[in-house]
């Protein structure tokens, strides 16, 4: 499994280099498209549909992110706000609203129209702000998808060293406050490091600012990885899929991405506006 894991982690991160550094936008958004193809195909199978539902719903979701990229400007500028900044919003409105009360209440996912609805939230989003951000700057895109990794990694040997009280023991038993606390921590910490090799000049207002914002996007990152535990122990499974040996499925790597990239990109437009 450890030799599986590691093939997979190299043969991503070559992917993602060529498509991020080589790919032309057009090319981009399909690619980007088919991942949240795959994504909505994984979440499918977290409502519990059969086969035939699961690669339509697939289907259409990734049909949804290479159309708003399209008709937001994504494809050929100038890019369209009134396009965009509705979606987004949306999803920053789901996870800052309704994640929590959901991960509190540990409401079913079902197999209807909230089903459906969600996935569509969570994936969509999730694509058109990869697509957007990488349009504005490819280390805009690595900088945000670093806050999450970051996190991640903070948070899984801070948890190992010091962890005590359970963060959510019902959801994910391994996770504890004080991998919250270190996470937050290690953020921070980047983000200093980061405005400083950006040359960003920091006044006590823009530090404060800035320290609140990535803590709120580090909470954030957490619901995100809760909740698709949460939805992967409902549905009674370990991983989301087993498209990436070693590391489960799509939306096991991009869980808390699905959280924290759309908020990124609506900020990020927004001031952009």
């Amino acid at each position: 499994m450890l030799k599986a894991r590691i093939l997979t982690a190299i043969v991503m991160l070559a992917v993602l280099s060529l498509a991020l550094g080589v790919f032309p936008a057009p090319t981009w958004i399909m690619f980007v498209a088919l991942i949240a193809a795959l994504a909505g195909w994984e979440w499918g199978g977290l409502a519990k549909w059969s086969s035939t539902p699961r690669v339509a719903y697939g289907a259409l979701l990734g049909a949804l992110v290479a159309l708003i990229a399209a008709g937001g400007g994504l494809w050929a500028p100038p890019v369209h706000p009134a396009v965009l900044l509705p979606l987004l919003l949306v999803s920053a409105g789901f996870w800052l609203t309704c994640a929590f009360p959901w991960l509190l209440r540990r409401w079913p996912l079902g197999q209807g129209l909230p089903a459906v609805l969600v996935g569509a939230i969570v994936v969509v989003p999730t694509g058109v702000a990869m697509i957007y951000l990488r349009h504005v700057d490819v280390a805009l895109l690595l900088a945000a998808m670093a806050v999450v990794w970051i996190a991640d990694i903070a948070a899984y040997f801070s948890g190992r060293a010091f962890g005590r009280r359970k963060l959510a023991p019902a959801i994910s038993p391994g996770k504890s406050w004080e991998g919250v606390i270190g996470a937050i921590v290690a953020v921070e910490l980047y983000g200093l490091v980061l405005s400083r090799y950006a040359g960003i000049e920091l006044s006590a207002q823009t530090v404060l600012l800035g320290a609140v914002a990535l803590a709120v996007l580090t909470a954030i990152s957490v619901i995100g990885d809760l909740f698709e535990s949460l939805l992967k122990r409902q549905a009674g499974i370990k991983d989301s899929s087993g498209l990436l040996p070693g590391h489960g499925g799509i939306l096991d790597r991009i869980d808390s991405l699905t959280s924290t990239l759309p908020m990124v990109a609506c900020l990020v437009l927004l001031l952009a506006d």
